[in-house]
């Protein structure tokens, strides 16, 4: 395994992918040199090139910078989701150089350190960029690696040096969370997916179970309640948190004030009272008991979390509002699996009683949609009007037969419609708006500009 001291600089293939961003940052901000390649440009690239990280999006090993032909302590990291006929991953198989995936990678770094690991199927970008966050403002900082771009940091990258802790997501594709052996570890969630990966639900619960093996025996395991974790697997201090039910820790007195959650946290020997939080929906209070659990484990005053929670901003593409007036309001979310739609949908539901709720939503890979269509269809079966676009195919190859029509058919509700992107916002033109959502993690969140642009064009 090779030394990171010994390296100089660091080759990223698949740049833009959040977690590949936060790694050439991490290693750019801490004096190495850093270039990569990715498909296409988006706003996260074009910040990394700010940045003074040089990009290009041509596959082609001609392209790769002069002082990278060398593989003399030059790192080279690609993502799974590259192909394996890639001509630069090629091109630096054939030279020799130290390849490593992301995962193992991150790795290498958080060993360094004492890590907090969030895994779970959903909900671990939020609860780790909340307890990122608490852990900063509560002056016991931390290095965090995020999966989203957190407003308060305004990066998908904490760096702290002073600091022994990192907080990272603990990713559960291709089984890259079992490079981790953290201090503490929360599972938020074990719903199945990835099944391209795992091939069924009970080797996906399996792999999560072997991540909860490699937790310090010594430190912590917080998990939602309900989780099928086998007792031999946990290590010596095992957790449960719930929003509401019977657990160690859980949400108490919750209340809605201005769109505004305040709740009480109970917990063993303890209650945290008048918790508020900003960043709207109940699945959110869910996500904050799961933070602010892992704060109190880890010693942090009541009053310094209290304070932390209250400032907490929020995750761009995490129940992300673009434009918010009495009558027209419009939310982004990166939810791509069924529960994340539910829980949306509902938390949508609760803030806004009464007003018509409109979802784009943008399938995630022709697997997911074949494995989990009947539940996509559930979901999406709680808006009021539908509005679905073609499957976003991201590493994938199309599959027979699997479009977004397996989905659409199976919806129950009567207003539904299917489109391609480029007629969307003529769709919208000549629709009643009073609350929409674009739900999805393929590249519907190109369309958040010019909705926003039309939504308050319309409104003014």
């Amino acid at each position: 395994m090779i030394s990171l001291d010994n390296i100089k600089r660091a080759y990223f293939i698949g740049i833009g992918g959040i977690g590949m961003s936060a790694l050439a940052r991490y290693f750019h901000v801490t004096g190495k040199d850093v270039a990569g390649y990715d498909r296409t440009s988006t706003d996260l690239t074009r910040q990394l090139s700010d940045e003074g990280i040089a990009i290009h999006y041509e596959d082609s090993p001609d392209l790769i910078p002069v002082s990278f032909r060398s593989s003399v302590n030059t790192l080279v990291v690609y993502t799974p989701a590259v192909p394996a006929d890639h001509g630069e991953l090629a091109f630096f198989k054939a030279h020799s150089y130290d390849l490593y995936k992301r995962s193992q990678i991150l790795g290498l770094i958080t060993r360094q350190k004492k890590t907090v690991a969030v895994a779970g199927t959903h909900g671990k970008t939020t609860v780790s960029t909340m307890i990122a966050h608490i852990m900063t403002k509560a002056g016991m900082g931390c290095n965090a690696f995020l999966g989203g771009i957190s407003k308060n940091f305004k990066s998908n990258l904490v760096l702290q040096a002073k600091s022994d802790w990192v907080v990272t997501e603990a990713d559960e594709y291709d089984r890259s969370f079992l490079q981790l052996f953290p201090f503490a570890g929360i599972v938020t969630a074990m719903d199945p997916d990835h099944l391209d990966i795992y091939g069924d639900a009970a080797s996906m619960d399996e792999a999560f179970n072997q991540f909860i093996s490699q937790i310090d025996r010594r430190g912590y395991l917080l998990m939602k309640k309900g989780l099928p974790v086998r007792k031999e697997a946990m290590p010596s201090q095992i957790f449960t948190y719930s929003l509401e039910d019977a657990s160690d820790f859980r949400a108490v007195n919750i209340r809605l004030i201005n769109r505004r959650y305040c709740f009480d946290l109970a917990g063993p020997g303890i209650q945290l009272n008048d918790l508020s939080l900003e960043h709207p929906g109940l699945v959110n209070v869910e996500n904050a008991v799961a933070a602010v659990a892992m704060a109190v484990l880890l010693g942090i005053g009541h009053q310094q979390i209290r304070t932390a929670l209250e400032s907490f901003s929020g995750i761009q593409r995490r129940f992300d509002y673009h434009v918010k007036t009495e009558k027209t309001v419009y939310i982004d979310d990166y939810a791509h699996h069924p529960k994340e739609i539910e829980a949306t949908l509902r938390s949508v539901r609760e803030l806004y009683p009464g007003m018509k709720i409109t979802g784009i939503f943008q399938p995630h890979l022709y697997t997911r949609t074949r494995d989990l269509a009947d539940d996509f269809a559930k979901s999406l079966s709680l808006l009021d009007r539908l509005i679905l676009l073609e499957i976003y195919p991201a590493r994938e190859m199309p599959l027979p037969g699997i479009t977004s029509q397996i989905i659409f058919r199976k919806v129950d509700i009567p207003e539904k419609i299917m489109c391609r992107k480029d007629e969307l916002l003529g769709i919208l033109q000549k629709s009643d708006i009073e609350v929409l959502i674009t739900l999805g993690a393929g590249d519907i969140d190109r369309f958040t500009e010019p909705i926003t642009r039309l939504l308050q064009k319309n409104v003014g």
